[in-house]
């Protein structure tokens, strides 16, 4: 009887859990883009610009500084390793599948929101400050998380004002996020002042 009603109610995936997550915040994206008499959140309103194709392009640039910039730093830095260690820890073992599922739902949902939504009612100051407190960490650790956080947020407002679309900024977020969690949930690196070493240095970033 158990094990029937545990085949009736299917805890659900960790991948089904970020869609539900990042479609939700796409519908209050869309509800805010509703009040504002505007629902076409991906086009900037009153833009002039015509970067429709250039701008995804833009975007996996900018993006791919961004990931070698955070590799840099854990390369680099004890306080970054700590904190590449204290993710690998909350996340746990992600799958290809996972990674890519959480990389798209969380750029799409977030830049609709923050960028395609809130930007142009708030400005690009206040956006960035709100999406900087969503990535607020459990300790005092997670601080360059949300530092970091604000000025992506800041260069993703400012990507959305360049382009006149969200086409970058979505890109962008993407790259960041898909390479990022790749790197955290295979390769680990130990946490002491002296070695910047990997522990595993048969698996490459």
């Amino acid at each position: 009887m158990k094990g029937y009603r545990q085949r009736q109610h299917p805890r659900l995936s960790r991948a089904t859990l970020i869609v539900l997550l990042y479609g939700s915040l796409s519908l209050i994206a869309f509800a805010i883009g509703c009040l504002r008499g505007d629902v076409d959140l991906y086009r900037l309103e009153g833009s002039t610009t015509t970067w429709l194709l250039a701008s995804p392009l833009v975007g996996i640039a900018l993006g791919l500084g961004f990931v070698g910039l955070s590799k840099w730093s854990v390369r680099r830095w004890q306080w970054a390793r700590r904190l590449h260690q204290d993710f690998r820890d909350i996340l746990g073992q992600l799958s290809t599948v996972e990674i890519l599922v959480l990389a798209v739902a969380s750029a799409i949902g977030e830049e609709l929101l923050f960028r395609g939504a809130l930007l142009p009612w708030l400005g690009i100051w206040a956006q960035a400050i709100i999406f900087a407190l969503l990535h607020v960490g459990p300790s005092r650790r997670f601080l360059p998380w949300t530092a970091s956080a604000l000025l992506v947020g800041l260069a993703f407002g400012w990507l959305y004002q360049a382009t006149g679309d969200l086409g970058a900024p979505i890109v962008c977020h993407f790259t960041i996020n898909c390479l990022n969690l790749h790197f955290i949930s295979r390769v680990e690196f130990p946490v002491d002042a002296d070695s910047v070493a990997l522990q595993h240095p048969n698996q490459g970033p």
